[in-house]
């Protein structure tokens, strides 16, 4: 299971990564997060695959995502996303070590769209993954 790694994390994204339950049980680790993009790394597990023993994609979507809070987040306030969609392209297995790397396509006022390519950690392309986010306001404006 991937370990938290919050000593490079802004005082926001410190916070946002306590309180991410979802993250922490599934075992992703916030390797970096800044305005320009993230890396979300996770290893597959037996509990997260599916009747034909292949990693479930709703979990691989779950990794992307986060990727995607964490470097929408990174400017401080609250951003959330608005919509996304995800292209897998080979399956996973238990075991495989993912990386998640998003980075920003564009922004226009209080919205942004954001890439995440998420492979294993041998470089072989997993899933294509395109979110885009909408920012709400300061950290107590949600």
């Amino acid at each position: 299971m991937g370990q938290p790694d919050d000593g490079h994390l802004n005082d926001d994204l410190a916070r946002m990564r306590a309180a991410d339950d979802v993250a922490r049980e599934m075992g992703m680790a916030v390797t970096r997060a800044d305005t320009n993009g993230s890396e979300v790394t996770m290893t597959v597990t037996p509990s997260m695959t599916n009747g034909f023993d292949v990693g479930h994609g709703g979990l691989i979507f779950t990794l992307a995502d986060t990727a995607m809070a964490y470097a929408s987040n990174a400017s401080g306030g609250t951003t959330l996303a608005t919509t996304a969609s995800i292209e897998w392209l080979t399956a996973v297995r238990a075991g495989d070590h993912l990386v998640a790397v998003c980075r920003g396509v564009a922004r226009r006022g209080r919205n942004s769209i954001w890439d995440v390519d998420v492979t294993r950690s041998d470089g072989t392309q997993v899933a294509l993954f395109r979110g885009q986010t909408l920012t709400l306001g300061d950290s107590a404006g949600a």
